[in-house]
């Protein structure tokens, strides 16, 4: 069974940074889900399956990329589950993994930082999409999409954490 617990050796704040992590992405899905339900969260322009899959199929992604944040503080991120075909019982690569947090943590500062360009260089414009009609829509919008801003400063820090952790320690311990 899958450990739950964080290790003993994992400062708490980087525990409670990585608990933060899932919650914080949490909003934005629901917000996603809610709009594909056809609740007036706001106004999609050309509405079809498409965009409903689309907004689904990211509401899980990111969910699940957000969990795996949970790995640099628990077992799971030492060493490899032993349900894992190939890689089950083998320690985790502390380069490898953070090099993927880190990268994640990079790709979410660069969205974030086009996001802010395109908002204030009117990129965003008259265009087809999803447009909030008022101002109680925009700020349930904002109120689900601004805790982003925090993934990826947590993710970096987590990842950062772990990775001193990891270096500094001489042996994995096997689960």
């Amino acid at each position: 069974m899958l450990n739950m617990k964080a290790l003993p050796h994992v400062p708490r704040w980087a525990v409670l940074a990585a608990h933060a992590v899932p919650l914080i992405v949490l909003p934005s899905g629901i917000w996603r889900i809610a709009l594909t339900l056809g609740l007036p969260v706001a106004r999609v322009d050309d509405p079809g399956i498409g965009q409903d899959v689309y907004q689904i199929v990211l509401t899980v992604v990111a969910e699940l990329l957000a969990f795996l944040t949970l790995g640099l503080v628990r077992s799971w991120g030492e060493v490899f589950p032993r349900r894992l075909p190939f890689l089950g019982g083998r320690p985790v690569s502390p380069r490898g993994a953070t090099a993927a947090a880190l990268g994640g943590a990079v790709a979410l500062f660069a969205l974030v930082g086009w996001f802010t360009y395109a908002a204030y260089a009117g990129l965003g414009g008259n265009s087809v999409g999803t447009h909030t009609d008022g101002p109680v829509q925009q700020a349930l919008l904002y109120a689900c999409y601004l805790p982003l801003l925090a993934w990826a400063p947590l993710l970096a820090a987590v990842a950062i954490a772990y990775y001193r952790r990891r270096a500094a320690a001489p042996s994995v311990p096997v689960v």
